[in-house]
């Protein structure tokens, strides 16, 4: 059986992972989230929760050298500075320039 192991940031509490988890199963691929992280404390509780992980917390303080190595970084970051129905500030919200850090890592 094959392994793969990602990186799930901006995590929630795991949509990306569980989505992960069934596709690996039907391709009987062995799955292993490596690194989770995300800022808020009760999406870090369901997620522990559901998969008995707790994710680390705010990405901007987390050194990329510190993130094992993965093949695939899945990053639901917050959409809400480029949507149309935001007030579209990009890079000039602080959430745009949350994209950054999924760049360094």
């Amino acid at each position: 059986m094959e392994n793969i192991k990602f990186i799930d940031l901006f995590c929630r509490i795991g949509g990306f992972r569980t989505a992960m988890d069934e596709a690996c199963i039907e391709n009987n691929i062995n799955p292993e989230c490596v690194f989770s992280s995300d800022i808020d404390t009760y999406c870090q509780d369901s997620y522990e929760a559901n998969f008995g992980e707790r994710p680390f917390g705010d990405i901007t303080k987390i050194d990329e050298k510190d993130i094992p190595d993965h093949d695939i970084l899945f990053a639901g970051f917050p959409c809400q500075s480029f949507s149309i129905i935001g007030k579209r500030k990009g890079f000039d919200d602080v959430r745009g320039t949350l994209f950054f850090d999924i760049a360094r890592i």
